[in-house]
């Protein structure tokens, strides 16, 4: 994964519109997985837009530092 806030960014603005998969950091040993598609890319934050079937909310917001420090990865569903 890119090393700088700027190409993780980047990377992720190519990407808008594709679905995900976000694998977040929950506590000790606890991760949880979170299906959706990345709607917006902002400077500080981006908005992945959860699958309603799953999740009782509609949409979740991440830095760009929590992908930099790895306390969640994104997976993107290749075609």
């Amino acid at each position: 994964m890119p090393t700088s806030l700027a190409n993780i960014k980047n990377k992720l603005d190519d990407r808008i519109g594709e679905k995900l998969m976000v694998i977040a950091q929950a506590g000790r040993k606890k991760t949880t997985e979170r299906h959706g598609i990345l709607r917006e890319t902002y400077p500080a934050v981006f908005v992945v837009d959860l699958d309603q079937n799953e999740n009782s909310f509609e949409r979740v917001s991440y830095s760009y530092t929590d992908i930099l420090t790895k306390n969640i990865e994104v997976d993107f569903d290749e075609q």
